[in-house]
C-alpha cells in the first residue's frame, strides 16, 4: 500500500457505534478532525481517504467479520500450474452509478485493466503503484517508461466478465493483496469525462460498493447514502453515514457520544479516569481491538527541514550508529504508551516491526524466527546501554556534531493522546540522557495534510510513524524502508552499502523475496532483514495499533475483518444495536466470536 496516517482516532470511530439517545438504528454519525485531500483511491495511501473507496467500491474479494476471505466483484478464479497466470470470472449485472444514484454502466473486467492502466502512469502519482510493479508482469517497465505499450502488463480482459492477472514470478499470497484499493476498478469512460479532476469530490466518483458519496463539503460534512443498486445489498444494513467535521473532534467526542450527538467515539487517555469513576459512564467503556498495524519512531536520513532546526548538524549526529542506539535505549516506551493505554500499556507494546500473530511456519510466529526472535524477547529500554551509547557518540562525534543535537519531533494536534505523548517522549530522553546531549523539539502540525507536511516532506528528525499490511506475506513490512519510499530513507545511511551497490537490508529482502517455494527460507531471510533493521536501529519499534477505549452501539464484532487491505474500513456487515454495548456484553460477544471465528477458518480451509 500504503497509506499511512495518524489512524488511532480514525480507526477507533470506525469501530466505534451510535449513542444512546437520538439516533435511528440504521444511521451511524461520528465527527473527524482531519479533512481528506483527495477521494481518487487510484491515488491515494492515506486510510482516512482510502476508507471512502473501501465503502463505495467493490473489489474482486473481501473479507467477512471472521476474517475469511470469500468472493465479491468476482464469482471464481483459477490459477494456472506455474501459478503466474489468474483468472477471475466477474459477477454480471453489477452497476456504477453516480453521486445522483443514476445508474451510469455495467462493471466489466475492462474496468480492471483502466484502473491499473491509470495506476502505473508515472504521471497520475500514485502512492500504490508500487503494489502492483512488484506482482505484476510488465508493470514497472511500463511504470519507468521502458515500454508505452499497455498490452505488455500482466492485465487483460479476455471477455467481457473475464479477467486475467500475469504474475512475474509466483506470488502465493496474490488473493490477499487484491483488497487493496490498487486492485479496485474504474471504468475508462468516466476517467476521461472528469480528466484530472477524478475524486477530488463526490461528483467526480462513479460507485459500484455499498454506499454512494451524496454529499461532500470540505471541513463541513460527508453523508453516504446506501446504494439501492447494490449486488448484495441485503449485507448492508446501516442505511446512512455522516461525517461531520470538527477540529477538536478528539477531545469533545465523548461529551457528544453522551449528548446522543454522534455515533461513535473513543475515549482519550485525558477524561478516561473520569468516565471510569461514573457510575452511569463506566459501563459504557469498552476496550478496541488492536490491529496489525505496526508503530515505529522513525529516524530521518534525509532531512529537509528549517535551519533553525540544524538539519546538516542533525544528518551527522543521525548517521553515527552509537548516536542513533543511544536514543534507541533510552526511550522508554511504555511510558509513552500509557497516553494512549492507561490501563494495560503491555498488550500494545511491539518490539519488532511485523506484529506477532501475523504469519507464521511450521507452527513458529515469524517474529520468533532467526535473529529477530532475540528483539521479540526483549525490552530496548535500557538505562545503562543508552548511556554507555551517549558516552561512545560523544567521543565519536567531538569536532563533528554540535550538543546539544537538535531533534525537531512533529507532531498531530487532532490527536490529544499524540500530543500529551509527545511530551511526555521529550521530557523522558531529555531526563534519561542529559539537555547537554539533546534537545528534542516537539513542532505542532494540523491533522488536515499531517503527512505532507512532516514525514513525506523529510520534515523533522524523529517522528511516530505507522504502517499497516497490505497482504498475508513479511514483505509487506518492508515497504517503507526500501528505496523509493517516503519515511526515513535508511538506504542513505553513511556506510551501509554493499559491493552490489544496495545496503544490507536490501539485499536480504530481495533474496527473501526472490524465493517462492520454501516458505521457512523465506521468512528467515525477511526475519534476519528486519532484525538488521532494528539492530542497526534505523528505528525504534514502539506499537500496534486500535486498543485503547471506546464507546459503542454498533456491534464492533460484526465488523469485517482482516490485518491488510480495506476490508475494516467497510461498514458492510455491521450491525447497529438497540442500545450502547456494555463492558460485560463486549466480553461475552468477543468470546462467542473467537470461538465462531475459528470454526468458520477452518471450514474455509484458511
Amino acid at each position: 500500500m500504503k497509506r499511512a496516517i495518524l489512524i488511532l482516532l480514525i480507526l477507533s470511530l470506525a469501530l466505534g457505534g451510535c449513542a444512546t439517545l437520538g439516533i435511528g438504528a440504521t444511521e451511524y454519525r461520528t465527527v473527524y478532525s482531519g479533512e481528506l485531500t483527495t477521494m481518487n483511491y487510484l491515488v491515494t495511501g492515506t486510510t482516512a481517504e482510502q476508507a471512502v473507496a473501501a465503502n463505495t467500491v467493490d473489489g474482486l474479494v473481501e473479507y467477512d467479520n471472521f476474517g475469511v476471505l470469500k468472493p465479491s466483484l468476482a464469482t471464481s478464479w483459477t490459477r494456472s500450474a506455474d501459478g503466474l497466470v489468474w483468472t477471475f470470472k466477474l459477477r454480471e449485472g453489477v452497476k456504477w452509478v453516480t453521486w445522483e444514484a443514476k445508474e451510469y454502466g455495467d462493471v466489466v473486467a475492462q474496468d480492471f485493466v483502466d484502473a491499473a492502466k491509470y495506476i502505473l502512469t508515472k504521471a497520475n502519482a500514485s502512492r500504490t503503484s508500487n503494489i502492483l510493479c512488484e506482482v505484476m508482469q510488465g508493470a514497472q517497465d511500463y511504470w519507468d517508461g521502458v515500454t508505452d505499450d499497455f498490452t505488455t502488463v500482466g492485465v487483460k480482459a479476455t471477455g467481457k466478465y473475464t479477467l486475467e492477472y500475469t504474475l512475474k514470478e509466483e506470488v502465493p499470497y496474490f488473493l490477499t493483496m487484491l483488497t487493496y484499493v490498487c486492485f479496485l476498478p474504474a471504468p475508462a469512460k468516466f476517467l476521461s469525462e472528469v480528466k484530472d479532476k477524478f475524486g477530488t469530490d463526490h461528483k467526480t466518483l462513479v460507485y459500484n460498493g455499498a454506499y454512494i458519496l451524496k454529499n461532500f463539503e470540505p471541513q463541513n460534512i460527508r453523508e453516504y447514502v446506501k446504494n439501492t443498486r447494490y449486488w448484495d445489498k441485503d449485507k448492508v444494513h446501516i442505511t446512512k453515514l455522516t461525517y461531520r467535521y470538527n477540529k477538536e473532534a478528539s477531545t469533545l467526542a465523548p461529551e457528544m457520544f453522551i449528548r446522543g450527538e454522534i455515533s461513535s467515539t473513543g475515549i482519550p487517555t485525558a477524561v478516561l479516569d473520569a468516565w471510569m469513576k461514573d457510575a452511569a459512564k463506566k459501563d459504557l467503556v469498552v476496550p478496541a481491538l488492536t490491529s496489525y498495524y505496526t508503530y515505529f519512531y522513525a529516524f530521518n536520513f534525509d532531512p529537509k527541514f528549517d535551519a533553525q532546526y540544524e538539519p546538516d548538524n542533525w544528518k551527522i549526529a543521525v548517521n553515527n550508529l552509537s548516536f542513533r542506539k543511544s536514543i534507541f535505549h533510552a526511550l522508554d516506551r511504555v511510558a509513552a504508551m500509557i497516553t494512549a493505554e492507561p490501563y494495560e500499556p503491555s498488550r500494545r507494546i511491539l518490539n519488532t516491526v511485523t506484529p506477532r500473530n501475523f504469519v507464521a511456519t511450521g507452527g513458529t510466529d515469524y517474529t520468533m524466527i532467526g535473529p529477530l526472535a532475540a528483539f521479540t524477547k526483549a525490552d530496548s529500554f535500557k538505562k545503562t546501554l543508552a548511556a554507555e551509547f551517549k558516552t561512545q557518540a560523544l567521543a565519536d562525534l567531538q569536532g563533528k556534531a554540535k550538543f546539544p543535537v537538535k531533534i525537531m519531533m512533529p507532531y498531530n494536534t487532532g490527536s490529544s493522546d499524540w500530543t500529551n505523548r509527545v511530551q511526555v517522549v521529550e521530557q523522558q530522553l531529555e531526563t534519561l540522557l542529559g539537555t547537554d546531549y539533546i534537545d528534542v523539539i516537539p513542532v505542532p502540525f494540523p491533522a488536515t495534510g499531517f503527512l505532507n507536511a512532516t514525514r513525506r516532506a523529510g520534515n523533522y528528525c524523529i517522528q511516530e510513524c505507522n504502517w499497516g499490511p497490505d497482504y498475508a506475506d513479511p514483505h509487506t513490512y518492508t515497504d517503507p524502508f526500501t528505496p523509493g519510499s517516503n519515511y526515513n530513507w535508511p538506504e542513505l545511511a553513511v556506510g551501509y552499502t554493499e559491493e552490489n551497490g544496495n545496503t544490507k537490508y536490501v539485499n536480504l529482502v530481495n533474496a527473501a523475496r526472490a524465493e517462492t517455494k520454501d516458505l521457512k527460507k523465506r521468512y528467515e531471510f525477511y526475519a534476519a532483514a528486519e532484525a538488521h533493521l532494528i539492530g542497526e536501529a534505523f528505528l525504534i519499534p514502539y506499537g500496534v495499533g486500535g486498543g485503547g477505549f471506546m464507546a459503542t452501539k454498533l456491534d464492533p464484532f460484526t465488523a469485517p475483518y482482516a490485518p491488510f487491505g480495506v476490508s475494516t474500513l467497510k461498514f458492510k456487515y455491521q450491525a447497529m444495536l438497540k442500545k450502547a454495548m456494555t463492558a460485560a456484553e463486549y466480553k461475552a460477544a468477543q468470546t462467542k466470536w473467537e470461538t465462531d471465528r475459528a470454526a468458520a477458518l477452518k471450514a474455509a480451509g484458511q
